[in-house]
């Protein structure tokens, strides 16, 4: 079955999609819309996913986090997903797909956020973003910006981002909270000059907590 699965997949390959990817640091030529048509016919079989996984083909990876059953996984094997998923679209749907739907995220989160290693602590200031919005009960919010203002400038990229991420959750869902992230924001210009696309908002902390106030005042 795999085989019949990999070689469909090899069959969507399209060179314009893959150029388009690699400029963003993903290493696959499948349009994403059809590798979900493909998921949805598959429906889910976390088998299959799991081998899947094994290819180390990013397109594969991909469709097995569509297929698999999110709950399902061990502690240990996410840990260990989510030092492999090196290319940003398999590491942030792992992420968003699986690790948040899964009864471990929460131990996951508090050993990944202080991991070495740059990428696999992003994924723990993913989940950590993700409870400031929607359970931020027993969080240290204030240490929270602690952390990120002694340490965003200077981490690395997706590290940064992610922790930009929960620097602005922090000032749109948290008034009491909210001047301290403005000013956070604004002296350290991190994301100040990200291109941003006419009618998106821009993920600079300041304008993004900004205009999400703005729209929760006028509803």
């Amino acid at each position: 079955m795999v085989d019949e699965v990999t070689a469909e997949l090899a069959a969507l390959e399209n060179a314009r999609v893959r150029a388009v990817n690699e400029r963003h640091g993903d290493d696959h030529g499948v349009n994403l819309g059809e590798l979900r048509a493909l998921a949805k016919r598959l429906k889910t079989q976390h088998e299959l996913a799991g081998r899947l996984w094994e290819t180390d083909d990013s397109a594969a990876r991909l469709l097995a986090i569509l297929v698999c059953r999110p709950k399902a996984f061990t502690r240990e094997e996410l840990d260990t997903m989510v030092r492999e998923a090196r290319t940003p679209k398999v590491h942030d749907w792992l992420v968003n797909h699986v690790v948040k739907k899964n009864p471990h995220a929460e131990e996951l989160r508090l050993s990944w956020s202080a991991d070495p290693d740059p990428v696999v602590a992003s994924a723990g200031w993913a989940l950590t973003a993700e409870r400031v919005a929607k359970r931020p009960a027993g969080l240290d919010l204030a240490g929270l910006l602690d952390v990120i203002e002694a340490e965003m400038r200077d981490a690395p990229d997706r590290l940064q981002w992610a922790m930009n991420h929960c620097l602005a959750r922090i000032g749109i869902d948290h008034a009491e909270h909210r001047a301290r992230a403005l000013d956070i924001g604004e002296r350290l210009g991190v994301l100040k000059d990200y291109p941003t696309p006419p009618g998106c908002t821009s993920p600079f902390a300041p304008v993004w907590i900004t205009e999400m106030v703005r729209r929760q005042q006028e509803t």
